[in-house]
C-alpha cells in the first residue's frame, strides 16, 4: 500500500466501522481523512485501527466501540452512530473519558417503520406461507383465513421517531394504538399511553421500538408472553436482546403467539443454531429495517454532521 500524500496524512482521522459512507456524507467530511474498517470488522480490528490512526471521531456502522478502542485513540472526541441505536457503544466508558456519543436520531425512522409494517402484515396475512404454498401448486382459498387488523389493538413499546411513524401507519389502517414510553412527550392524540401490564393485556399485536438497556433486556419472556392475549403477533425491528428467544419459540409453538416478525436477534449475523431457523410461525429479515437507499444517505449525513458539530463546536443543523 502506498503512503498517503502528506496533506492527507496530516488531516484528522474519522474511522468508519464499515466499508463505505454515502457520497453526501463524505462531502460533509471534507478536510478529514476517512478510514474504513471494512464490511465485517471485529472488536480487535477496531482497536487496532484506533491504535494505528488515532481518530478524532468514529462513525459506527457495524460492531461497536469498547473501552479498549477508546484507550487506543487518545485524540478521540466523538463516537457517532450511523443510525439510532447506541447499545454497541460503551457509553459509560465514553463518559468517563469525556468522549461524546451521538446518534442519527430519526434518520432511518421511515425505513424502519415501513419494515415493521411489512412484518406485521406478513404475520397477519400469512404472506410467506401462502407464497410458498402457491409456488408448490396449492390453492388454499377454501381453507385459509388471514387476520384482519382494522379494529384491533397494536401495542408499541417505545414512542420515539420510529414508534410514532409506525403508530401513524397503524392508525391509518384503523387500528387502536396504545404505547409505553416513559420519556415520550407531546404525542398525537391517536396514541393512548398505557403501562406495560395494560399493553400486554390488551394488545393483539406488540411491536418493539425501544433501545436495549439492562433494565429491559428480555422484556418479552415466558412470564410477559403468558400475560398477553392468546394469538398475539410480535414484531421486533429494534434489538434482539429485548426478547428471550427460547421463550418466544415456545410461545409460537404453543399458539400463545400467532406469529413473530423479527428483524433483529440476540446474536448477529444469525447463528447457525438459532432457535427460529426453518420453523413455521417466524418471518425473519437480516436487521435491514433501516437499510434503504434513502436511509443510507440520511444516516450517513446525520452521522457526519454529528462529528463536525462536536469537533467544530457547531450545531448539526448549521453544518451545510
Amino acid at each position: 500500500m502506498s503512503a498517503l500524500p502528506e496533506s492527507v496524512a496530516k488531516r484528522p482521522v474519522v474511522l468508519v466501522t464499515g466499508a463505505d459512507l454515502a457520497p453526501q456524507a463524505l462531502a460533509l467530511l471534507d478536510g478529514y481523512n476517512v478510514v474504513y474498517a471494512g464490511k465485517t470488522p471485529t472488536a480487535d480490528d477496531i482497536v487496532a485501527l484506533c491504535h494505528a490512526h488515532d481518530p478524532v471521531a468514529v462513525i459506527v456502522r457495524y460492531n461497536g466501540v469498547n473501552a479498549a478502542a477508546m484507550d487506543a485513540a487518545p485524540s478521540l472526541k466523538v463516537i457517532s452512530k450511523h443510525g439510532s441505536g447506541t447499545d454497541t457503544i460503551d457509553k459509560t466508558a465514553a463518559a468517563a473519558r469525556g468522549i461524546a456519543v451521538r446518534a442519527a436520531i430519526g434518520a432511518n425512522a421511515a425505513a424502519v417503520a415501513e419494515q415493521a409494517l411489512a412484518l406485521l402484515l406478513a404475520c397477519a396475512k400469512s404472506v410467506t406461507q401462502l407464497n410458498e404454498r402457491m409456488h408448490a401448486g396449492h390453492w388454499d382459498k377454501a381453507t385459509h383465513k388471514s387476520l384482519e387488523l382494522g379494529g384491533r389493538t397494536i401495542g408499541l413499546v417505545g414512542l420515539g421517531a420510529i414508534g410514532q411513524r409506525f403508530a401513524k401507519m397503524c392508525d391509518a389502517m384503523g387500528m387502536k394504538v396504545i404505547g409505553f414510553d416513559p420519556f415520550a412527550k407531546d404525542l398525537p392524540d391517536y396514541i393512548q399511553v398505557v403501562d406495560m401490564e395494560t399493553l400486554f393485556r390488551e394488545s393483539d399485536a406488540i411491536s418493539l421500538h425501544c433501545p436495549l438497556t439492562d433494565e429491559n433486556r428480555g422484556l418479552l419472556n415466558a412470564s410477559s408472553l403468558s400475560r398477553c392475549r392468546k394469538g398475539v403477533i410480535v414484531v421486533n425491528t429494534a434489538r434482539g436482546g429485548l426478547i428471550d428467544e427460547p421463550a418466544l419459540l415456545a410461545a409460537v409453538q404453543s399458539g400463545q403467539v400467532r406469529a413473530a416478525g423479527l428483524d433483529s436477534f440476540a446474536v448477529e449475523p444469525l447463528a447457525a443454531d438459532n432457535v427460529f431457523k426453518d420453523l413455521p410461525g417466524f418471518i425473519l429479515s437480516p436487521h435491514i429495517g433501516g437499510v434503504t437507499s434513502d436511509a443510507y444517505v440520511n444516516m450517513g449525513t446525520a452521522a457526519a454532521r454529528n462529528v463536525r458539530s462536536v469537533i467544530e463546536g457547531v450545531e448539526p443543523s448549521a453544518v451545510a
